[in-house]
């Protein structure tokens, strides 16, 4: 069963009150009933087990049985840095990097990018993204809903990184180090920005400011990978070594 993620305003102990979309999920797709328990979080690092006590067309009211916190983390902030990839790639790359624990996801608008998101049209696919996420967090289990950010050009993204934040970027057919001995920072207080590129990579142009600002090109080895199969390979080898999976 996943962990529904609601406002924190729904949970108000000793209870859980659900409304919306949720409310209509829960009536009637999974059809629970009064008895049954299900697991919320308050999506800051709480989840609470409760016990359907009432179901109407108004709520779902349950009774807080159990609550768990998140553990403590002891890794970098890892953030997927995507390049707008066409039709439903954007999508599966959201929804796998929510499964394995990215926890912010900026699209970047990169000069070989396909896909360009019409300004009208901004605020509707951000919101369908965000929702993808949540499913996805719910679905794995997660703590917390990543976020996902305006889509910002390579050099905006460079730009507002900070000082703890250490960049890895990838880059097909560049003769650059392995990302599985790349130096990788330690401790909460620093993040780890993942770099993808498009379906027809980094321009030149995008090459030389990443290396103006001290980033090196990484690679994942002889195999030229689909700019889809390149994130959800370097997330999971870097979650790998952040000692978050496997």
């Amino acid at each position: 069963m996943p962990v529904f993620f609601v406002a924190p305003e729904c949970v108000t102990p000793p209870t859980i009150s659900i409304a919306g979309d949720l409310l209509t999920h829960i009536r009637n797709s999974l059809r629970i009933e009064s008895g049954e328990c299900l697991w919320f979080s308050n999506g800051q690092g709480t989840r609470y087990r409760a016990e359907v006590t009432g179901i109407s067309k108004q709520s779902v009211v349950g009774q807080i049985l159990e609550i768990l916190h998140e553990p403590v983390h002891v890794a970098p902030r890892l953030v997927l840095g995507q390049s707008l990839l066409k039709g439903e790639k954007m999508d599966w790359v959201i929804q796998k990097a929510t499964e394995l624990g990215v926890q912010e996801i900026i699209p970047i608008e990169s000069r070989h990018s396909i896909v360009q998101l019409k300004p009208d049209r901004l605020d509707h696919q951000l919101s369908r993204w965000q929702r993808i996420a949540l499913e996805a967090a719910q679905q794995s289990e997660q703590w917390r809903v990543p976020t996902i950010a305006r889509p910002q050009s390579l050099p905006t993204v460079l730009a507002r990184s900070g000082m703890s934040c250490t960049i890895l970027m990838l880059a097909e057919r560049q003769h650059g180090q392995s990302l599985q001995r790349a130096a990788l920072p330690q401790g909460t207080n620093n993040s780890l920005l993942l770099l993808i590129g498009p379906e027809g990579g980094w321009s030149t142009e995008e090459m030389e400011i990443a290396g103006k600002g001290g980033v090196e090109p990484l690679t994942l080895g002889q195999q030229i990978l689909r700019a889809e199969t390149a994130a959800i390979a370097a997330i999971s080898i870097l979650q790998s070594r952040l000692g978050k999976l496997g």
